[in-house]
């Protein structure tokens, strides 16, 4: 009789795992039809697979059933000092037939991780709840959210007491102190972020620099007179933290926010994130992604009230405290 094997990932495992993670997503999109429908595709699903593969470092397990590979996991770490000493599971990089055996795959991979000092470990999971508690399970909790939804189909009406607009280079000193308050923000408690935080002066330089690039649209809400907060508006090809399987096609990026700690409660932060809604929608975009800490107080409750739907998860662990 054949028994269920747990080895290490090898190369000729990638179409195997390929037609998982194919199977997986089809089921994500199911909850989430903005997602993109390539990787549905079995041979689509295998660059992305082979991406995670061949990335430096990588390594990772496969679960094999009467001969059959049922689930792979694979990760790989991230040359950066912000992480500390990591390992990476992104959304391409796990898919199981049955979700407890994750937990199996995870036991087999992670010695390696930890012998190799690796006590940082990351992992980006679709919205599926047996999966994510599989993952909790594992003593991982949920730090990160990627997030989607349509665009408006109809203009948005405008705010009562505020004035939203474009930004313009005489806003470049409250652009500058905003793009502080938010790391300021995620230092506090409860999220506790080690994020860097730029000098004012750097900020104002950079705002010099860019305040008129056409690929970016920054706006500002004004209340009597006063410039509270302002949000940024892409594409989501501008952003490296959306990709493969978790970054829809044509999508709009809300990639910043923020309102002066004075002003908090006027409305501030839903008007500037509507502003970039219609900017995408005016654009042509069909969609509208972002993404925020789970521990941000502020924004964990801002972007769903605007009707983002969370697709992924990134859950975090912390070995050995």
């Amino acid at each position: 009789m054949s028994r269920d094997v747990i080895r290490p990932f090898e190369e000729a495992d990638l179409p195997a795992a390929a037609g998982l993670l194919a199977e997986r997503h089809q089921e994500h999109r199911k909850r989430h039809p903005l997602l993109p429908a390539d990787y549905e595709d079995q041979q689509l699903a295998l660059v992305e697979v082979t991406a995670a593969w061949e990335t430096e470092g990588a390594s990772g397990a496969v679960m094999v059933e009467a001969g059959e590979i049922t689930g792979y996991l694979l990760a790989a770490p991230k040359q950066s000092p912000v992480w500390g000493p990591n390992i990476w599971v992104e959304a391409a990089g796990h898919a199981v037939r049955e979700t407890e055996h994750i937990r199996d795959l995870y036991g087999a991979a992670a010695a390696k991780w930890v012998d190799d000092g690796r006590i940082a470990q990351y992992v980006l999971v679709p919205d599926d709840p047996a999966l994510i508690d599989a993952w909790f399970r594992l003593a991982f909790g949920s730090q990160h959210a990627h997030a989607v939804r349509p665009v408006p189909a109809t203009p948005l009406p405008p705010p009562s007491d505020l004035v939203v607009r474009r930004a313009v280079r005489a806003d470049i000193p409250v652009l500058a102190e905003l793009d502080l308050e938010l790391p300021r923000h995620q230092g506090l408690s409860p999220v506790f972020s080690s994020g860097e935080l730029p000098t004012l002066e750097e900020a104002v330089a950079d705002w010099e620099e860019s305040i008129d690039d056409q690929d970016y649209a920054t706006f500002v809400a004004s209340y009597n007179g006063e410039v509270i907060g302002s949000s940024v508006g892409c594409s989501l090809d501008k952003s490296s933290a959306h990709s493969g399987l978790a970054k829809p096609d044509n999508a709009g990026f809300l990639g910043f926010a923020a309102v002066l700690p004075s002003a908090r409660g006027l409305g501030a932060g839903r008007a500037l994130g509507e502003a970039v809604l219609q900017w995408s929608a005016e654009t042509g975009y069909t969609s509208v992604v972002t993404d925020w800490r789970v521990t941000n107080l502020l924004s964990s409750r801002a972007w769903p009230r605007l009707g983002f739907q969370q697709t992924f998860h990134r859950l975090h662990r912390l070995i050995g405290h």
